[in-house]
């Protein structure tokens, strides 16, 4: 039988095979390249949160048509969540933040307790800290800005805690690409 032919499924019903249209259909068309877009993942205090996350940005830059900014938003995302898990025992939300030509990535976890370290102050020397602390200092030099902030009242109603944020901006002569239809 060719593919174009019916078949017969179980039930005998007549069948056709899927085809699936490239064109957008009844499916809104993408957004422009330069409107804001908001994507949130909400995991629970598990090991595994931070890679799931760091898969997912990856998928929705490259979606997006800003892959070059993926490896550095990968490691810093990956880095805040990790830090999330690691020191706190509440959920994290990651939050990714398109605001042409700028990214801005926040983590949210149930601590109130702000890191050590502020935007611009002189960091320690990665290589002076022990394999842990040395977080901030990456984000300090490979994020174009970064920062935090403490809550009284956190997500729905639920206990305060804080958010580290950072941003990465395209270069000045960036041009948007033509939008693409990701799978």
């Amino acid at each position: 039988m060719s593919s174009n032919d019916p078949s017969t499924a179980p039930g005998n019903e007549p069948t056709r095979p899927v085809s699936y249209d490239v064109s957008y259909g009844d499916h809104p068309s993408p957004i422009p390249f330069t409107a804001p877009w908001v994507y949130e993942i909400h995991f629970p205090c598990d090991p595994r949160g931070p890679r799931i996350v760091r898969g997912t940005l990856r998928a929705v830059l490259h979606a997006h048509g800003i892959g070059e900014l993926a490896d550095r938003a990968e490691l810093l995302t990956c880095e805040l969540a990790t830090n999330s898990v690691r020191h706190t025992k509440g959920p994290v939300i990651v939050r990714m933040h398109w605001l042409c030509p700028a990214l801005r990535v926040s983590v949210w976890d149930a601590s109130p307790d702000l890191p050590p370290f502020a935007p611009g102050v002189a960091m320690p020397d990665p290589a002076a800290l022990a394999l842990c602390g040395r977080g901030l200092p990456i984000i300090e030099s490979l994020a174009d800005r970064w920062g935090g902030c403490g809550y009284v009242d956190g997500p729905n109603g639920g206990p305060g805690g804080k958010t580290i944020w950072f941003e990465l901006a395209l270069g000045g002569d960036f041009r948007p690409p033509p939008p693409v239809l990701a799978a």
